[in-house]
């Protein structure tokens, strides 16, 4: 499906926003600005009739602002469901159908002090429309792992995660003409790992975007950054160059996206907006080239697909975490991971799912992680938990889980360890191994994924 068909609605000023097959509609106090799809140019269309609409719910929000918050979300509710109405004729006899209108509407959402939206229970997953991008989140990230094998019986591991990090929140946007002004800042990490070798690959490239040499949602890219990119049609291409390493992938989904936490929403510490919309496609046959020292080889293997967007997801006393991926050869599948804490405890919010064959999942709370070997960067001195003994019990499931090359540490603009592992052991008595892809962050440096991590990326860019 081409990528222009669920391209997401932005809260351009937090309160009004429409998205239109095709393109946006930000609804701004001096008119309607319809963005074309390179996401360049904003066009002003009917100006007075737009000034009526906002100032009725200019109107509406001020009469209503001394009432209790719980009533006034139900005076809302029914003001704009008019305004919806209205709005989907309106746009119905100007020639622009299929008109999507939010269905959690913004008045119910709640804000951090600079404008960006907080992660809430409620939110209801759509696909494809969460595969593209959420602008009114500062954070998400477009993250693929997977283990590879060439025709000739070489291993391969590779990442490529696309991450975008919110500098204008959208209540503080507005339609400017400059290219050079900055909303968000877009940056990748693209690794590969020769096992044969024992070497590993990692580069990461950043951009404004603002000559179109990174962006969204265009035609059926889902995200890029020059010659990086993920898109999205009959299942997910991408494809990655770095020197002599490169990847060109098709992946399709084997199993449906398995929403993480509850229906999507993931918990990661205590209080209101320590979460994030976290959903993964857990297993993608996957076929394409892997180019690793010049040399080019056929491949074909699994790959796992995570999607998550959150504002502020950490809390102050968290570290890092501990993230694992597990694709077991009797077809189940794995995501577990553990929050780490700053005085070296693990938070009680750590969690994870248990996928079968068929793609029903289940909740996993009881598990255990221990540690069983440790890699020490000789430079930096951090030090990694590379291996490690898992039971959960209430899935019968004993594991051991090691890597088959212990460096595999991006040392970026952000250091953490991301790299390929391997899984023996047993599932209800029954013997099982299996591929996966184990993240430690927080050792090195900021999580990548944090507030913390980006603004380290920022900076470096």
């Amino acid at each position: 499906m081409d990528a222009r068909y669920f391209k997401p609605r932005i809260d351009a000023n937090r309160h009004e926003s429409i998205a239109v097959i095709g393109a946006d509609v930000r609804l701004f106090p001096r008119g309607v600005y319809f963005q074309t799809m390179n996401g360049r140019q904003w066009i002003r269309r009917f100006s007075p009739l737009l000034v009526s609409i906002r100032s009725l719910s200019t109107v509406a929000f001020v009469a209503t602002s001394v009432v209790p918050a719980a009533r006034r979300r139900r005076i809302y509710s029914r003001f704009f469901g008019v305004f919806v109405v209205i709005a989907r004729q309106l746009l119905a006899k100007l020639g622009l159908c299929f008109v999507l209108l939010s269905p959690d509407v913004f008045f119910a959402a709640e804000f951090d002090r600079d404008g960006w939206r907080l992660v809430q229970p409620g939110y209801h997953l759509e696909f494809p429309r969460d595969h593209g991008p959420h602008f009114d989140y500062q954070t998400e990230w477009w993250y693929l792992t997977g283990n590879l094998r060439s025709t000739d019986g070489r291993e391969f591991g590779y990442e490529l995660t696309f991450f975008r990090y919110g500098y204008r929140s959208p209540s503080r946007r507005s339609p400017v003409r400059s290219r050079f002004v900055m909303d968000d800042i877009k940056f990748a990490h693209f690794t590969i790992t020769d096992i044969a070798q024992k070497r590993f690959y990692a580069s990461q490239r950043i951009s404004r975007g603002a000559y179109h040499d990174a962006g969204f949602l265009s035609g059926s890219k889902l995200v890029w950054i020059s010659d990086w990119e993920l898109d999205l049609d009959a299942g997910f291409k991408t494809a990655a160059t770095d020197g002599e390493q490169a990847i060109q992938l098709r992946l399709q989904p084997e199993k449906q996206p398995v929403l993480q936490g509850k229906d999507g929403f993931s918990q990661k510490a205590a209080g209101d907006g320590h979460a994030s919309y976290y959903y993964s496609i857990s297993r993608l046959d996957t076929k394409g080239t892997l180019r690793v020292g010049g040399i080019t080889y056929q491949v074909t293997g699994w790959s796992w697909f995570d999607r998550e967007w959150a504002t502020n997801q950490l809390a102050p006393d968290q570290a890092g975490w501990n993230w694992f991926a597990l694709q077991l050869s009797d077809g189940a599948d794995l995501m577990l991971y553990q929050m780490r804490l700053k005085n070296g405890g693990i938070d009680p919010y750590s969690t994870g799912k248990l996928v079968d064959a068929a793609g029903a999942a289940i909740d996993l709370d009881d598990f255990i992680l221990v540690p069983t070997q440790y890699w020490t960067n000789p430079s930096t001195h951090a030090r990694y938990p590379i291996g490690w003994h898992l039971r959960i019990p209430q899935a019968q499931i004993d594991l051991e889980i090691t890597t088959p090359v212990p460096n595999q540490e991006l040392n970026l603009s952000v250091t953490y360890w991301e790299g390929a592992i391997r899984v023996n052991g047993t599932r209800a008595g029954h013997p099982v191994h299996g591929v996966g892809y184990l993240e430690l962050t927080g050792y090195g440096s900021a999580a990548p994924g944090s507030a913390n991590g980006i603004e380290e990326h920022a900076n470096s860019g």
